[in-house]
């Protein structure tokens, strides 16, 4: 039985190929029928303005893309064999499966562009479940009270000792449960 989870990876590419990738990935993932595996692709970079007041585009990590998937085999294979790809960071080879970033790896980057490892339209409401997975509350659940997505924070009710408890936590901090 595969884990049905989704989780980031670092997918390497040609340098100067990373939104090509992104587009060939995104396209073969719809024509096969994969989106609800291969789910986002981000090529990793900041806006700035130069000296002369032009927008420019800087990549964090030339050369990298990162894929939100669930890992199974199929998923795998596609991202692997998209044109460009030249193979996943973190993967002991052998055909092995690489390992996917840590939330808090991937907060890091995403929240340097803006951006959150939780969708919170799709993946928190106010209600739902989860689990705190760093902190002071580490291995505890909870129950989203309240998502402040500008400032990556949420609220949660804990049962603390018995008593519902409302604590304020950081988005990198929890998982759905």
């Amino acid at each position: 039985m595969e884990d049905m989870k989704k989780e980031w990876y670092v997918v390497n590419t040609y340098s100067g190929h990373e939104n090509k990738v992104k587009e060939k990935l995104e396209m073969r993932a719809s024509s096969m029928g994969m989106e609800d595996y291969i789910l986002r692709v981000v090529v990793p970079e900041v806006k700035s303005v130069d000296e002369n007041g032009k927008e420019k585009t800087t990549k964090l990590f030339p050369g990298y893309i990162l894929v939100e998937m669930i890992m199974t085999d199929e998923a795998w294979f596609i991202v692997r064999n998209t044109p460009g790809v030249t193979g996943f960071i973190g993967s002991s080879g052998k055909g092995a499966k690489p390992f996917p970033l840590t939330p808090q790896e991937v907060d890091k980057i995403l929240g340097s562009m803006g951006m959150s490892r939780l969708q919170a339209d799709s993946d928190l409401k106010i209600g739902e479940k989860i689990k705190v997975i760093s902190g002071p509350f580490d291995g505890m659940y909870g129950e989203i009270k309240s998502v402040d997505l500008p400032n990556a924070k949420l609220e949660v009710s804990i049962d603390l000792f018995g008593q519902e408890t409302v604590v304020e936590l950081e988005l990198s901090q929890i998982t759905k449960a």
